[in-house]
């Protein structure tokens, strides 16, 4: 029985994404929303067995502000987080507000799957290896935290930094030819460059992986007519 389920994240398109993803393997998406700070919102208006919630920044102080106010107002929703690798304070934070999972953002999509089961069932829903990783972290704190966007930017022209921009905002060939001043041949040389630097198969998947480094929030376009 799939499980019904409102998804959030700080960006539109992945929830969008997420949710079509979810309803073809037999789940109902209640709403598919942006940002994550309106979760609590939905949640308590639609009232669903799961509230997937997506972010970036689990670090970040008041990210899981809504998980808290979701737990105290409706207690029966299960919360599971996808985000980044998370650092000890991320993981604890997101369960100390009342998660009952948290997944990577590069999980298949049958682990989330897994994931949102679990937690309808009232199980914690966490891979072992983040619990080691965060404990492991907590035992032998690196003296230099890696930090996987500038890695990322690291990969990355300037002009590709621009093209990966404009495909985590939805643009097409066309639209990132035009925008950029390109022939539409170029834009498309630059979107398989970017695809391959960064190791996956499809646009979807670059955007995914950008926003949930919080690189798109780093990223400074090329001006026009650089490289």
């Amino acid at each position: 029985m799939g499980v019904r389920l409102v998804v959030v994240d700080d960006h539109r398109l992945l929830a969008e994404a997420l949710a079509s993803a979810l309803k073809l393997r037999g789940h109902r998406v209640l709403a598919a929303a942006a940002p994550v700070a309106g979760a609590a919102e939905l949640v308590v208006g639609r009232a669903p067995e799961v509230c997937l919630l997506g972010t970036a920044t689990p670090d970040a102080p008041g990210t899981f502000d809504p998980v808290v106010r979701i737990k105290r107002e409706r207690p029966q929703v299960a919360v599971v987080v996808l985000g980044p690798v998370p650092s000890p304070r991320g993981i604890a934070a997101a369960f100390a507000a009342g998660a009952s999972g948290y997944v990577r953002h590069d999980e298949r999509i049958e682990g989330v799957e897994r994931a949102l089961v679990k937690a309808r069932a009232g199980e914690s829903a966490v891979a072992p290896q983040l619990l080691q990783g965060a404990f492991a972290e907590l035992l032998h704190p690196s003296a230099q935290p890696d930090d996987e966007a500038q890695r990322l930017l690291r990969l990355l022209t300037r002009r590709e930094v621009e093209v990966l921009v404009r495909v985590a905002e939805g643009e097409d060939t066309r639209l990132i030819a035009a925008g950029m001043g390109i022939a539409p041949s170029t834009a498309r040389t630059h979107v398989q460059r970017v695809l391959m630097k960064l190791e996956v198969g499809s646009r979807l998947e670059a955007a995914a992986l950008a926003a949930r480094t919080g690189l798109l929030d780093r990223a400074v376009p090329a001006p026009r007519g650089s490289f």
